[in-house]
């Protein structure tokens, strides 16, 4: 819900920047249908790279006020501004379509781009006050994607419009002919801009930025200042490589556009503008369509796993375009290209977002806009020139073919590790969903050593994938030396050490790679956990930590969900319980960096502190009790789940399931009450009546029979129960006692459980059971037609009374499932463990630990209705 509202707020910046691509791109499709309409072959080229060099030469003049507007002022002004100027710009685009002016228009394409060279730095700094960091990615994603979608419908629905009016239009030869003929299409460019700039007055207001520095005039005249805005790149390593990937990316697609069309005309002979456009709009709805890709692979972290693979699927995508001569196959390939380029686009942006410093945010994405755009002008007039010396498109295209090449052994080169985290990621997220907690607290650059719980033997992948920065690994050499996987270490540059005395060597390689400003994780308690608990942290790394830096920081963190996985030290029971979870949720949560002197025991109080914010998450993602039920049923299948010794009676999984299921049909049938009484021992119709009751969607209210008679009519009235069920034998069994309590359910409906099996016919059993095993968890959960959400309550417990009335405590599904995780994250069952259960249901542990723990941890449970009887519950336990 918090991430719907999220989105839900920023609808009208979603709008505005739709719109604002929808009308640049207009304006410039009737520009370019124009031209292709006219002129053939160089020309053509030559013409086409020119409208594109307009659209780029203002993102590169105005870099530097562009920037200090998005820093300076709030960027919700600067957005507005550039809002009005684009509705001015569409305005005189439409008189100087009905005045015929082609020139006039030609040079719109101009002014037209330098309103969003101004919104552009804006847009991406509002981003990320809209989302923060920990959703950059995702953010970046659903921008990148209504940007492309933007640009697809302004191509087809302008295309469209142009090839309409040109048609209808008679003796159309010249330029000036072709605007007369399409005018009535600027006044849909007029009424878009009037749409984005009334979207911009609804965004939320801002803070004032506090930025006072005036606007550098002198040194921006004579180009100094261009040097400086470029400096965020020349600091940074990773923003600077991030922005020549992006400009490689663009520049190539700079040249497909201008090169493509006439190759396609040369190829079919066909000057249909919808054809040519429709084609390199499958470019947008494969970007579109990687961006969200990228999007989905990259919530709560930044994967850059996604770069290898995005380049050299854009490399194969230019090999093959050139030798390719059917339109639908030039569609499917530049779908292909677009796919791969979404790919790689989005963790570029992000990483960019993430790395760069607070306040230097908009001179950042002005700087990488303005080097960007250089690289696409520079190869916008090696296209022109290239044209001009006479080269066929067809050579152009086999010319960034081979650019895309270099660059993506160029991308392999620099960040071998990114191909390995994709691998790793395809590998571990089909069964593992990781969600990362504080990201925003990695710091962007220098020095930082991950210090935090280690339980299983992949903490280090899922660290890996979760951290943007590379991160070095410190491990013991033993491991670290097994031929077969030392090169796969050398690879994410692990740092091999040993124990006692000889560890100084790896320690003092640790304070090294800190001083350089790189990333490492220490595991400090030594060994993977055995309990799933953190253990005593050792000493090792404040050794470490002696000679490095001042600016190196501690990054605690907390790894969640990995105990009970296949590679953690757990018990085969748990394991086997984790292993009917179809995809595991795992949670990596990064506190706040604290001093590099901090000592073990503060910063293991640091970690626990972290894994109780976590805990918190993860109960979120658990479901209600009978989900779980009917999970664990399934599980254990033909298993025993349920014995009753003194009932003579053992249940298999399928046979508590369907028992309870037809419990719960009577169940809806006799209250309407949203609680139902329960009045029965710890025993197998007891336990089942409870799951029934569950299953009908109601809350469980477990009486207390020994407490007083207004105790227990108190309890009734307090939790509105209307109907109570019970057993004759377990009141006559009560009388014997001397517990008389009659007169107690005098205001309630009595069922007797005897009188249900008597109701219950052959069929009824045999086809429920041949429902249960049948029939797979997820229908089964399906056909419970009363759902309940886990944040309803489950069952009310109440006090004995011996102080007064009863006082009532109502408890969740989150409540009870989370009680019932931790008891069994303590507990670690083997296969052969069983849980004994016979204190009673209305007891808090009764009814948590020695009922819901069993049944929904898939642990045979043994029933004995009295915990007194200290021979029978021996005799239970014996057998």
């Amino acid at each position: 819900m918090t991430k719907l509202r999220a989105f839900a707020g920023a609808i009208p910046f979603f709008v505005a920047v739709f719109l604002n691509a929808f009308v640049d791109l207009g304006h410039k499709i009737i520009i370019q249908n124009t031209v292709f309409k006219l002129y053939d072959g160089p020309t053509q080229v030559i013409l086409t790279a020119i409208v594109n060099g307009l659209i780029l030469l203002p993102f590169i003049v105005l870099l530097s006020p562009a920037g200090f507007l998005s820093d300076k002022y709030r960027k919700t002004e600067v957005m507005r501004l550039s809002a009005w100027a684009a509705l001015a710009c569409t305005l005189l685009i439409t008189l100087f379509y009905y005045l015929g002016w082609f020139i006039g228009a030609f040079a719109m394409t101009f002014l037209l781009a330098a309103q969003s060279a101004i919104y552009s730095p804006a847009k991406y700094g509002y981003l990320k006050e809209l989302f923060g960091k920990n959703r950059l990615a995702e953010a970046n994603g659903v921008v990148s994607a209504l940007s492309i979608v933007a640009i697809l419908a302004g191509i087809f629905a302008y295309s469209i419009i142009f090839e309409v009016l040109y048609k209808q239009a008679q003796d159309v030869d010249t330029a000036a002919q072709i605007m007369q003929a399409i005018a009535p299409a600027g006044f849909i460019l007029i009424l878009n801009a009037m749409i984005e700039v009334y979207m911009m007055y609804r965004l939320p207001k801002q803070e004032a930025t506090g930025v006072t520095t005036p606007f550098p005039t002198a040194r921006f005249i004579t180009g100094r200042q261009f040097k400086d805005d470029l400096q965020p790149l020349a600091n940074n390593r990773s923003i600077r490589l991030s922005v020549i990937g992006l400009a490689t990316f663009w520049a190539v697609g700079q040249v497909m556009l201008a090169a493509f069309p006439a190759f396609f005309k040369a190829i079919t002979g066909s000057d249909n503008t919808i054809a040519v456009q429709g084609i390199l709009a499958c470019t947008g709805l494969g970007i579109a369509i990687g961006s969200m890709i990228a999007s989905r692979c990259s919530k709560n972290y930044i994967e850059t796993g996604l770069l290898p693979i995005g380049a050299l699927g854009i490399t194969i995508g230019l090999w093959l375009m050139p030798n390719l001569t059917s339109p639908t196959a030039f569609a499917i390939d530049f779908l292909f290209i677009g796919v791969c380029g979404g790919m790689f686009t989005v963790p570029l942006n992000a990483l960019i977002q993430f790395y760069a410093h607070e306040r230097e945010l908009g001179k950042t994405l002005a700087a990488n806009n303005w080097v960007q755009n250089v690289v696409m002008l520079g190869f916008l007039i090696l296209t022109a020139v290239f044209a001009l010396l006479d080269w066929s498109a067809k050579s152009l295209l086999q010319l960034i073919a081979v650019v895309a090449l270099v660059g993506c052994c160029y991308v392999v080169h620099q960040l071998p590790q990114s191909l390995m985290r994709f691998v790793l990621s395809l590998i571990l997220m089909r069964r593992y969903k990781v969600s990362v907690q504080g990201m925003k607290n990695i710091p962007a650059k220098g020095g930082v050593l991950l210090l935090g719980n280690h339980v299983s033997w992949i903490d280090w992948a899922i660290l890996q994938l979760a951290s943007p920065r590379p991160v070095r690994f410190v491990m013991l050499r033993s491991i670290y030396e097994r031929w077969y996987l030392q090169w796969f270490f050398d690879l994410f540059g692990c740092i091999p050490i040993e124990s006692g005395p000889r560890s100084r060597k790896a320690l003092a390689l640790m304070s090294d790679y800190l001083n350089n400003g790189e990333v490492v994780c220490l595991f400090p308690e030594g060994t993977i956990s055995r309990t799933g608990h953190l253990a005593q942290f050792r000493r090792g790394y404040e050794r470490a930590c002696e000679t490095v830096n001042d600016d190196v920081v501690i990054l605690p963190f907390y790894l969640r969900g990995l105990w009970g996985s296949q590679f953690s030290r757990s018990s085969s029971r748990l394991k086997q319980t984790s292993a009917s979870i179809l995809r595991r949720d795992l949670v990596v949560a990064f506190g706040q960096a604290v001093p590099k002197n901090i000592t073990a025991d503060v910063l293991k109080r640091r970690v626990f502190d972290l894994s109780v914010s976590s805990w918190e998450e993860f109960i979120t993602t658990l479901p209600t009790l009978q989900q779980g039920w009917i999970d664990s049923a399934k599980a254990v299948g033909c298993k025993l789940s349920i014995a009753d010794h003194s009932l003579n009676t053992e249940l298999s999984g399928y046979k508590a399931l369907a028992g309870s299921w037809m419990f719960a049909r009577r169940v809806n049938k006799a209250t309407s009450s949203g609680s139902v009484g329960i009045l029965l021992p710890t025993s197998a119709p007891g336990v089942l009546m409870n799951m029934a009751t569950l299953l009908a969607g109601k809350t469980v209210v477990n009486i207390n029979y020994t407490s007083s008679i207004d105790a227990i009519k108190n309890a009734i009235a307090m939790s509105g129960i209307d109907t109570l069920f019970t057993s004759e034998k377990f009141l006559l069994k009560l009388q014997a006692k001397g517990i008389k309590i009659d007169g107690a359910l005098d205001s309630v409906k009595i069922i007797a459980l005897e009188n249900i099996a008597k109701e219950i016919s052959t069929l009824e059993k045999i086809t429920t059971l041949g429902m249960v095993r049948l029939l797979p968890s997820f229908a089964l959960k399906m056909l419970c037609k009363h759902q309940s959400k886990p944040s309803d309550v489950a069952a009310i417990l109440f006090s004995s009374g011996s102080e007064g009335k009863p006082k009532g405590v109502q408890l969740t599904h989150n409540n009870i499932f989370a009680n019932i995780k931790q008891v069994a994250d303590v507990l670690n069952m083997e296969d052969s463990d069983a849980v004994m259960a016979n204190l009673p249901l209305f007891h808090a542990f009764g009814l948590t630990v020695t009922q819901f723990l069993p049944l929904l941890e898939g642990c045979p449970m043994i029933c004995h209705a009295d915990p007194t009887d200290v021979l029978g519950c021996a005799k239970a336990i014996a057998r």
